[in-house]
């Protein structure tokens, strides 16, 4: 229809794909009424585990629990039951592992324990890393991807701004400083083990983005849990009580773990049910490079996705793409053809053939060296749009009562200009799964054409393609809600040619 100036608009909810060609508006409604989209293609789970042996243990009774209905701990409107694993996907999860590796409990106290925070964190990680890249090197038992169980003193002691106490730190096997090391990187030393030493301080100083970092090149795909998340009734605070309460989320625990699982098994739980043909959605993702001592320096990266629903991370070149001065992102012009290149090359094995229409998601406007190199990289037949798109305070809409404003309202300020309402009131759930008024999304056509509508539209849509959480929807498309946690892995190390991967390598 055409476009209204100043117009409300309610944009109905995007429907979603399950097996037998059926839809439903709530991903846990369809899998369990219907079963996953790629029932076929998924017979089993076929994965591994490695933690300390209390971890393996924990998560064994945590898996054991999720072969029956696990009920929510509030209203189960907003939290409906999980059914159980077989019953959702029509397939098992052992309780037996494909493989088993044993981390011990107390040299992962000892590392997590090193004053230095560099060396720390690639301490932890070795623990883990090592075995699992030597055991996808001479196993011969294949798995999809691997459950890394972490005790909760790794997270409390392995994020960039942790520290440990004087009363428990203990001195680094080597003096090493992440000063000394960015100068032997630019002029190595004539002894090696001064060189090795600098190693640590080439990996960004947190354990979730390092280890995936590190296991990129390996091709092997991790699930991340806490034991406190798994076991929360059995890791306690100091006091003796739980560290962290999580009786009225545990069914959101299970549909998150087993939606992830057959996904990273190699399964579409799900798709969008009404996307256009042909279409192809590519979010931005910029994240400084704090490695290297020129702040302009920066990654960046290209999530694709499909109609199929399914997801390519492609990294592109560093360089001096961020400006302190403005704060704002920008590739040259060769840097910018590159990375759609890859793209649309992607996209042609996958499909046999070029998209129809080409969407670019990013936060900030696109200058026109960047336009001119997208522009390059496809073909004549592609239809390329540029859309900026950004969380915003400055517009807010209430209703009379209570409930706050609708989820889907969007409001039209012009052909190419709009504002869409992503979080909000959900009748499916009868509530608002979040907190303070709904801040709605400001969207903006700034290079290329297509009917504001029908961006607002796809953009809505996109908010339900996130397979690591077995939600209603995000808040965000998935072209950008991962956009920070892709482009940490990418800049957590020296990983200068990262191959085009499926997005399960990097959730």
């Amino acid at each position: 229809m055409p476009t209204t100036m100043k117009t409300l608009l309610k944009i109905d909810e995007p429907q979603l794909l399950f097996n037998h060609g059926q839809r439903a508006d709530d991903p846990r409604d369809g899998l369990t009424l219907f079963g996953p989209l790629d029932a076929d293609k998924v017979h089993g789970i076929r994965y591994g585990v490695i933690g300390t042996s209390q971890g393996i243990q924990r998560f064994k009774g945590w898996l054991e629990r999720m072969q029956r209905p696990v009920y929510p701990g509030a209203s189960p409107a907003a939290r409906p039951v999980f059914p159980g694993f077989e019953a959702v996907f029509g397939i098992p999860w052992h309780l037996t592992a494909n493989l088993v590796l044993t981390v011990d409990a107390s040299d992962l106290h000892n590392a997590v324990v090193v004053a230095e925070k560099h060396q720390r964190v690639y301490g932890a990680v070795n623990l883990f890393s090592e075995q699992m890249i030597a055991s996808s090197q001479r196993e011969e038992t294949n798995i999809d991807f691997w459950i890394v169980v972490l005790p909760d003193e790794v997270y409390r002691y392995c994020r960039p701004l942790s520290t440990v106490s004087k009363e428990i730190r203990v001195a680094p096997a080597s003096n090493m400083t992440r000063s000394e090391a960015r100068r032997l990187r630019r002029s190595p030393s004539l002894f090696e083990e001064d060189n090795e030493a600098t190693e640590p301080f080439n990996f960004a100083a947190q354990f979730r983005t390092q280890l995936k970092a590190r296991l990129l090149p390996h091709k092997i795909a991790t699930q991340i849990v806490r034991e406190s998340t798994i076991a929360p009734t059995e890791v306690l605070d100091e006091g003796g009580k739980p560290l962290r309460d999580l009786s009225a989320v545990v069914s959101d625990i299970a549909w998150n773990l087993a939606s992830t699982a057959f996904y990273k098994s190699g399964g579409r739980p799900w798709k969008l049910a009404d996307i256009r043909p042909g279409v192809c959605y590519v979010g931005l993702v910029f994240k400084k490079d704090d490695r290297g001592e020129d702040e302009r320096f920066a990654c960046c990266a290209a999530q694709m996705f499909l109609d199929s629903g399914d997801g390519i991370v492609f990294k592109g070149a560093v360089g001096p793409w961020y400006s302190p001065k403005t704060r704002d992102y920008h590739l040259s012009t060769e840097a910018a053809k590159d990375l759609i290149s890859l793209s649309v090359t992607e996209y042609r094995r996958l499909t046999g053939s070029s998209p129809s229409e080409l969407f670019i998601h990013g936060k900030i406007r696109f200058s026109e060296d960047e336009w001119r190199g997208f522009t390059a990289a496809v073909p004549s037949e592609t239809t390329l749009v540029g859309v900026r798109i950004r969380r915003t305070a400055g517009l807010r809409l209430y209703r009379p009562g209570k409930l706050p404003v609708l989820r889907g309202l969007a409001h039209v300020v012009n052909e190419r200009e709009g504002y869409l309402w992503t979080q909000g009131y959900i009748p499916r759930l009868k509530t608002y799964p979040g907190r303070g008024v709904p801040k709605p999304l400001h969207i903006d056509v700034c290079r290329g054409d297509a009917p504001i509508e029908t961006v607002l539209r796809d953009v809505l849509a996109l908010t339900k393609l996130n397979y690591n959480a077995c939600i209603y929807a995000d808040g965000e498309p998935v072209t950008l809600v991962f956009a920070d946690a892709v482009g940490e892995i990418l800049t957590a190390g020296p990983h200068d040619s990262a191959p085009p991967l499926p997005f399960k390598y990097y959730i």
